[in-house]
């Protein structure tokens, strides 16, 4: 192979984004003339296949292309619409399919691949389909509107493959209203990219989702109904599966049928092989993206695809430059579920270590792989809460500096520490855009935002799961350079939470779709639409899942229930100051017996009810509204509990009723969500029994009135809280509760605690007690208003689900036997109660039973 090959002419057969980020780069660094050809078979201009996806969520053709910029140049012909069928190597020409003849001096193969079907009968029939190019979810969504017009009833779809691709098309199904289940042959979903307990987490994510798993389930037919439609799958041990449309997300299979018919060297396995130089066994020809065989192996990922345009467009320059090789790492993009994978996220390097950290209640689980001294990330796993990713995947290779278990923090807490990513740190791993870059382009290049730096290097234009890593590094630039830094909320949106918030109240917008198009730009993400939908319920009060804001929320949102390790889901009705009645004692009582619910009293004093499963949830919640209780909201960023002690009424020690103020506090303040979850105590005396400085708000009596605390919290950075205000009367305190939350849900950073925000707050708690109690800034009135607003209008939630059969539409296991229990679910058990089954357990057959909870007790 050799290093030195001509550039004059150059044909470029495949014109997919790999192809446009080659000719773009030559075009930028071209000094000497050029003629590029570029072939591609299909009729559009090169678009952005890895946003694909978004297709379905509104997103056009139009919208999905790459810059045009580039065909507009002078130097290039774009040839759309033809196929190139045989290249002569002798000749140096190709011959397509208009049948024009094309010479070259060199010539760069970037055919890509193509969608898999699974080789069985029936994968043919009307009704099944791939997911690869713009014509096929074009396909896809014409068809489930005019079968679904046919059927009259709610569609089922099947994905067969449980990859990233396979996890998106699931997605798209569900966004067209289809029942989606996801069919995968191994024991996991993604495979690939995420270990066992990565894999059971993301499960559990997905169904809560109303998406469905079949794992270990090999298709091996497909049938069809009297039209000759796919109306079912066949699975190998005899099980079937109805599904009304099929779609295929097996993997891709290079497109290299040019190369082998011009007798070039191709990988058995498939795929045009090439060095690290990107050539092929020609001197004349290269190969890159997906088409392209290194060390063995293609592909499917946009990433490398792009190294190799770079390198390829670099040695046509006379320059030298060489295939890193491949670069994993991996995000998911499906709302609501949130997984990434990067580095050696299996632990193959001898003596790796493994750091884990695991909240099967929030539905969370984070492994950092790290060198065998605890020192070196050599990769890991995010599941349920990726926002690390894009901080910890520039990391790979480097000395973390601190306790890797630091980095694994939940959301909210204290930013992960180390010092500044290293010039050579990659942070774009789509566009090979690093650390020291960025730098330059902020500081020779006057980029002074993400938006800028993004157009000037690339960095977060493909798949976006780099753009807050960027944006935090153009901030310490500008800060350091001693100018003003962006606080934009996220790409989407330049504003920063409290202006999107004050935006958003002024306009008196009530969508998402309506703040997008006025504020911001874009199709919305995981950062802005949680928050945004935060903002709505505070400012417009609708439920949680009507509309549009059913496809905001997070995961636990969806169902208004907080998912455990197992899949099934806890059941916490609110007890106002912790008080229940004997009568309200008996029926939680009854209910946990007949559902067989593992019960709890918990450190917020209201009592928890575990391993209900999806379809249950109404069932339990209809009887537990009907005995005068309510949503506990435990899966929310609103009020949790207001704990107390029993204060003046029975204690002989309690100086004023403590258990009346957290009722009426609790009362006063459920359902209130906010940038992150709150907590409040009420002591009935200084002995503060009620723990009351641990909490966003304490409160303490005094013999002469109540004294109010702020900024308290536990977690992982635990905070006392502080004192703003003393010997305060009963309508005195609750006015300066009043205030403090509503302050603090106008001004707080997303995720960000009442603790690092009274830190962050201008004038501290000085600074906080001239708003609450001296008006500085006028605010007192509106934010009077605006919680009297909230108690005026609050609404059971799980009461306003039971009335609406739109909303219990969401809460069934299986799509096709709504009360069939999940026979994944294991128990034992354990101190008279059930607990879930260990997988050591499982594997010794040590389980109690299987199926479900229910039936243990039987």
């Amino acid at each position: 192979m050799n290093a030195s090959i001509p550039a004059a002419e150059i044909v470029v057969v495949g014109a997919g984004m790999v192809a446009h980020r080659f000719v773009e780069s030559l075009l930028s660094r071209a000094e000497s003339p050029l003629r590029i050809t570029v072939i591609g078979d299909e009729g559009r201009h090169p678009y952005d296949r890895v946003g694909l996806t978004g297709f379905f969520s509104g997103t056009t053709p139009a919208e999905l292309e790459l810059d045009r910029a580039v065909f507009d140049d002078d130097r290039v012909r774009l040839m759309p619409n033809d196929r190139v069928l045989r290249i002569d190597r002798s000749a140096r020409t190709v011959t397509t399919r208009s049948r024009t003849t094309i010479g070259y001096d060199t010539l760069v193969l970037a055919t890509g691949s193509y969608a898999a079907k699974v080789a069985v009968d029936g994968a043919d029939l009307p009704g099944c389909f791939v997911y690869r190019t713009i014509e096929d979810v074009q396909n896809l969504r014409d068809f489930v509107e005019r079968r679904g017009r046919m059927l009259g009833r709610p569609m089922r779809g099947a994905v067969i493959g449980g990859g990233l691709l396979g996890l998106e098309a699931a997605g798209a199904l569900q966004g067209m209203d289809v029942e989606a289940t996801v069919v995968q042959y191994s024991d996991r979903l993604m495979s690939a990219q995420l270990d066992p307990a990565g894999g059971g987490m993301l499960r559990r994510l997905l169904e809560a989702r109303g998406i469905s798993v079949r794992t270990e389930s090999r298709t091996t037919r497909l049938d069809p109904d009297s039209s000759g439609a796919v109306t079912a799958l066949e699975f190998q041990d005899g099980s079937f599966e109805r599904a009304d449309v099929v779609v295929f997300t097996v993997g891709v299979r290079p497109r290299d049928e040019l190369a082998r018919n011009a007798e070039l060297d191709v990988d058995p396995r498939g795929g045009v092989i090439i060095d690290e130089r990107c050539s092929t066994s020609d001197p004349h020809i290269l190969a890159i993206g997906e088409v392209a065989s290194f060390e063995g192996r293609c592909v499917g990922l946009v990433a490398p695809g792009y190294a190799m345009a770079e390198v390829a467009a670099t040695r046509l320059l006379g320059g030298d430059a060489g295939f890193p090789g491949y670069d994993d790492s991996s995000k998911l993009k499906l709302s609501g579920v949130d997984v990434a994978s990067f580095g050696d996220a299996f632990a193959t390097t001898p003596n790796a270590l493994d750091v884990v950290y695991a909240d099967p209640v929030a539905g969370v689980y984070k492994k950092l792989v790290l060198s065998d001294d605890a020192q070196t990330l050599l990769g890991g796993i995010l599941v349920g809460d990726a926002s690390a990713y894009g901080s910890l995947r520039p990391l790979v290779g480097a000395k973390l500096g601190a306790d890797p278990a630091a980095y694994l923090l939940p959301e909210g807490g204290n930013e992960a520490p180390g010092g500044a990513l290293p010039d050579e740190a990659v942070v774009c791993s789509c566009s090979n855009v690093t650390a020291g870059r960025i730098r330059q382009a902020v500081h020779e290049e006057d980029c002074r935002d993400a938006a800028a730096v993004k157009g000037c290097t690339k960095a977060g234009a493909t798949c976006g799961s780099c753009v807050l890593m960027v944006k935090k590094l153009v901030g310490q630039e500008l800060a350091s350079m001693g100018q003003t830094v962006s606080n934009a909320l996220c790409e989407h949106f330049d504003m920063s939470r409290r202006q999107l918030f004050d935006a958003v109240r002024v306009a008196q917008l009530t969508t998402f779709s309506g703040i997008v198009e006025r504020f911001g730009r874009g199709r919305g993400c995981d950062v802005c639409k949680p928050a945004i939908a935060s903002i709505l319920s505070v400012l417009v009060g609708a439920h949680v899942l009507d509309g549009e804001n059913a496809t905001l929320q997070d995961t636990n949102d969806h169902v208004m229930a907080n998912m455990q390790k197992d899949g099934t889901y806890s059941v916490v009705p609110r007890m106002p100051g912790g008080e229940v009645t004997p009568e309200g004692l008996l029926a939680i009582g009854q209910i946990a017996k007949d559902y067989a619910l593992y019960t709890k009293i918990t450190g917020g004093q209201r009592i928890d009810m575990f391993g209900a499963r999806l379809e249950q949830l109404p069932l339990i919640w209809q009887r537990l509204v009907d005995a005068g209780f309510e949503s506990g909201h435990a899966y929310g960023k609103s009020l949790r509990t207001v704990k107390s002690c029993v204060g003046s009424t029975w204690c002989r020690y309690g100086v004023l009723d403590s258990v009346g103020m957290a009722v009426r506090l609790e009362l006063r303040y459920r359902g209130l969500r906010a940038p992150h979850k709150l907590k409040l105590g009420v002591s009935g005396c200084a002995r503060e029994c009620a723990e009351a400085r641990g909490k966003d708000v304490g409160v303490i009596a005094t013999e002469t009135g109540w004294n109010m605390y702020v900024g308290g919290n536990g977690g992982f950075s635990p905070k006392h809280a502080q004192l703003l205000a003393t010997d305060l009367d009963d309508d005195g305190l609750i006015r300066a509760i009043d205030r403090f939350f509503m302050y603090y849900i106008r001004t707080a950073d997303r995720l960000q605690r009442t603790a690092p925000w009274l830190d962050d707050l201008e004038g501290g708690l000085d600074g906080l007690k001239d708003v609450i109690f001296d008006d500085s800034l006028g605010l007192c009135a509106d934010l009077d208003a605006a919680m009297s607003q909230h108690v005026e209008r609050y609404e059971d939630e799980w009461a306003a689900t039971l009335r609406d059969p739109e909303k219990l539409q969401r809460f069934h296991s299986f799509i096709n036997a709504a009360d069939t229990p999940d026979p994944s679910l294991a128990y034992v058990a354990e101190r008279g109660q059930i607990r879930p089954a260990t997988a050591e357990e499982r594997r010794s057959g040590g389980v109690l039973i299987a199926g479900t909870a229910l039936e243990v007790r039987r």
